[in-house]
This record gives structure tokens, sequence and C-alpha cells, in this order.
């Protein structure tokens, strides 16, 4: 899972970094409008915190412009205790939830599982393809029913490979899915980790298909 965070406020931008990033998120994070408008328009992401008080370009504009591009993205926005207008009108814009500041981030790491099964089109933490299962709140996987010890990049590329589970999955697209701004991982360190969690999962009927250049595809095997 990848969250932008559009915040200009260093102090609560590097809290909700670190709280994240601890819970297993890729993050990145912009401290403009007009950069948010930027990186919502050239990346792609599960979930984006948006502030709106934001400088150069406010925070419903950011949105505006997000929905205008026909984005169903979810949407957390951020904003001041007394900004009723402000929340009405972003959810009226299409945001998906607000939470206004002071909060907790306890309660906002609810929200973002809450709202990132929401994209998925479930109202469940949990995703199964098989004997095969990812608990997305505890970050735990199991294969029949049996915690694997699997690393935390490869929890993460379980994750996308099992919310895309019988379609084809590109190099390209797991960089994305993975990996902040200035993460240098190349194509031959994707090879590797397949590698690795194919030793963990390939129990049974799961498998890893490799799709020479175009990418990687989690299917069950026909019995």
């Amino acid at each position: 899972m990848r969250i932008l965070i559009a915040e200009d406020d260093q102090v609560l931008a590097d809290g909700l970094l670190r709280a994240l990033r601890a819970s297993g998120y890729a993050v990145d994070r912009v401290s403009s409008g007009t950069e948010a408008d930027t990186a919502l328009a050239t990346h792609e992401f599960d979930l984006v915190i948006l502030d709106l008080g934001l400088p150069r370009l406010h925070g419903l504009e950011v949105l505006r412009k997000l929905r205008a591009r026909g984005s169903t993205m979810p949407v957390l926005i951020l904003t001041a205790a007394d900004s009723v207008e402000q929340r009405v009108k972003g959810l009226d814009l299409g945001a998906d939830d607000y939470m206004a500041k002071p909060f907790s981030l306890q309660e906002l790491e609810a929200r973002v599982r809450a709202l990132t099964r929401r994209g998925l089109g479930t109202a469940s933490s949990i995703i199964k393809h098989g004997p095969l299962s990812f608990d997305a709140t505890g970050r735990v996987a199991y294969i029949n029913e049996q915690m694997l010890e699997l690393s935390a990049r490869e929890l993460s590329l379980l994750e996308v490979l099992l919310q895309r589970a019988g379609r084809l999955v590109s190099k390209d697209q797991l960089v994305e899915r993975l990996c902040e701004w200035g993460e240098e991982v190349s194509n031959n360190a994707i090879e590797v980790y397949i590698h690795r969690l194919r030793k963990k999962i390939e129990q049974g009927p799961i498998r890893i298909a490799t799709v020479r250049g175009l990418g990687y595809c989690l299917e069950k095997i026909a019995s």
C-alpha cells in the first residue's frame, strides 16, 4: 500500500510518516497544493491524506482536480476543528472521510485501514486467495492457516499480488506500489523479492507465474 501525505506542518507530517511507515505502508510527503496535484496526476497511490490549508493551491482545489480526472482514490482530509464549512465542501467534492486537528494517530491509522479496504471494494481486512491469506491490519500472512515468516518488503509484495490475484502485475507497477520517492529499487531487486516469496508461499495450489518480459501473476493451479 502506498500513501501520499499532503501536509505543510513539518512536525505533524513527520509524525504521520513515522507512524504509517511503522505500520508497513510506503509513504511519500508533499508540503504544498501544487506538489500534491502534480504527484496525484503522475503517480499511483492507494490513499491520499490531504490537508485543506495547503499553500499555493488549496486542498479543496487539489481534491476537485483529482476527481475531475476521474480518480476514485480514497481521500482522507485533515482540517481545523472549527472549519465545518470546509469539511462539508470537502465531502461534497468527493472526500471519503475527514479528521479534525488535533487527532489521535491511533484513530487515523484505523481510518486509513478502513479507507484502503473500501478502495479495494471489501469490508474485511483479510485478503484471501485459495489457502493463502493476508491480514492487512496485523500485517501477517498465512498459508493453510500457518503463519508465514516474511520480511516487510515480502509482505508488501504479497499484498500487491493478492489485491490483483489472477491478473498480470508488471515490474514497473510493483516498483510504483512498493517504493517511496528516492528509494532505489531495480527490476533485478524485484526479481530477488519474487524469488524469496515464491520459496515461502508456493505450497499446494498457489504459485507466482512469470510472464516473460511483462510481469507476474498470482494464481491457483488447477487440480
